[in-house]
């Protein structure tokens, strides 16, 4: 055996010369696999990168990545290594920023389970930062994925709320404007956290609604975070 079962780190053979050579491919692999964090698997053209650089191949890859679909390429001694990921392996996604386990196909992201087909209850944060439009209320863009499960919101004043409103609401509007809060500060470092008391399903993609109470608002920067829940589908 050339090469470990698991992480594929070249080993030592007998009466080998440069060892050390050997041994440091070896440690340069466990440096970024133990530790792992993908930074794409979009990317199908090899990008400029740094020692330890770590992407998933993508159907469809060129250059340097040709025929390696489904491998992890990481860019070591000034070059592409490629190691075939296994089933179960965890990593950090740095394009969504969520941890991930790879189901034998894709690196579901958002998840501690996976079906041998793909089908996967996830969780991730989705966060905005949203500016106010004038007026006595301000609709986000749709932040609240269809086909989701909204366990709250959280927020941030980050540029102080002007106008005429002494406080404000976060909800839905037209349904719940106050769904996620009221009452809420308008100088900068206001905070929001709120939490529904039930888990809601939405089944439509569905922007939040900053409301202002007692006036109406003229300006201003809020950054909100809806925390979701989804259900993938197994493939096909």
């Amino acid at each position: 055996m050339t090469n470990t079962a698991f992480l594929g780190l070249p080993l030592v053979q007998p009466s080998q010369a440069q060892k050390h050579v050997t041994v440091n491919e070896a440690l340069t692999r466990i440096d970024t696999l133990t530790q792992l964090t993908i930074r794409s698997t979009s990317v199908q053209t090899p990008p400029v990168a740094t020692e330890g650089d770590c992407y998933f191949v993508p159907a469809g890859a060129v250059n340097a990545w040709s025929g390696q679909e489904g491998a992890l390429a990481i860019f070591l001694n000034g070059g592409w290594d490629f190691v075939v990921p296994k089933v179960g392996w965890r990593a950090w996604l740095a394009e969504p920023g969520a941890p991930s386990v790879f189901d034998g196909v894709d690196w579901v992201a958002g998840t501690g389970s996976v079906s041998p087909n793909g089908a996967a209850m996830t969780s991730r944060v989705i966060e905005i930062d949203h500016d106010l439009a004038a007026g006595p209320y301000s609709d986000t863009a749709p932040i609240i994925p269809a086909q989701s499960v909204v366990y709250g919101v959280t927020g941030r004043v980050l540029t102080a709320f002007s106008g005429t409103a002494s406080s404000w609401q976060l909800g839905i509007g037209g349904v719940s404007p106050d769904r996620y809060g009221n009452g809420l500060g308008t100088a900068a470092g206001s905070w929001v956290r709120g939490i529904t008391s039930t888990p809601l399903a939405y089944y439509a993609a569905t922007p939040l609604t900053i409301t202002g109470e007692d006036g109406d608002l003229a300006g201003g920067r809020a950054r909100l975070a809806v925390h979701v829940t989804e259900l993938t589908l197994p493939r096909s």
